[in-house]
């Protein structure tokens, strides 16, 4: 039972420290311009890093291969969920859009 405590205890550090470290360590500072804009890009970038191997890549075969064409509907899904999403700038909304023209394009035949 000891063992079980320690190992929650040490994935509870593990976990906490590395997020609360750099807010108290900067919470006081003023952080460069430059080094604000750098963090907002992280976002984008590991939506982009998620998104492209699903809405691009199909598993054939146990390999995953390029699938650049009409019938990969996520592909045809994410363009006009890309144009709600960029309008709305709801993330709920654009969630529930895209859900629904993967389901309309599948009725469809897709």
């Amino acid at each position: 039972m000891s063992d079980h405590i320690l190992l929650i205890i040490g994935m509870t550090l593990v976990t906490y420290i590395p997020k609360a470290l750099p807010l108290m360590l900067l919470s006081s500072r003023t952080l460069p311009e430059r080094f604000m804009r750098w963090l907002e890009m992280i976002p984008p970038a590991v939506l982009a890093a998620l998104l492209a191997p699903e809405l691009l890549l199909q598993t054939i075969e146990g390999k995953k291969v390029f699938f650049l064409a009409f019938g990969n509907v996520f592909l045809l899904a994410s363009i006009p969920t890309l144009v709600i999403g960029w309008f709305t700038r709801s993330f709920f909304g654009t969630v529930a859009f895209g859900m629904a023209t993967v389901g309309l394009l599948r009725y469809l035949g897709q």
